[in-house]
């Protein structure tokens, strides 16, 4: 058995959560323990800026230096939105081409969005809002 054999190829699962003013990635191993957590708000000091897909992509690279150690090569990523939101934030993205590109693989995407299903009433009464 040669060195290349040994070497067993670490999997990892990135849980992406995009909202239109913020983007959060934790990556945890597969059993579900945190490896690293990573937001916009460590990333950049704006506030206006934490959603931004350029943000985003220095998440990944910050991410890409904290997992690299491990021996982390295979990524389970899981995307997942607002409640109720047709697309996921502008940085999900990003996230995903940035960490393709720095070389690892992806083996499957997933979105957990959460949709809403009736929920509370909604106020106005019986007959509604009237002018």
């Amino acid at each position: 058995m040669n060195e290349k054999e040994k070497k067993k190829e670490v999997e990892a699962v990135v849980n992406i959560y995009t909202s239109f003013n913020n983007t959060i990635v934790h990556v945890t191993d597969m059993s579900g323990r945190t490896i690293t957590k990573v937001t916009g708000g460590m990333v950049t000091k704006h506030g206006r800026l934490k959603a931004n897909s350029t943000i985003a992509m220095f998440i990944a690279k910050r991410i890409e230096e904290n997992v690299k150690d491990l021996g982390v090569k295979l990524l389970y990523v899981r995307i997942r939105s607002k409640t109720g939101n047709p697309v996921p934030g502008p940085g999900a993205h990003a996230i995903i081409k940035s960490l393709t590109r720095s070389g690892f693989k992806i083996i499957n995407i997933l979105d957990t969005t959460r949709f809403p299903r009736g929920g509370p009433k909604k106020k106005g009464g019986r007959r509604g809002r009237r002018p």
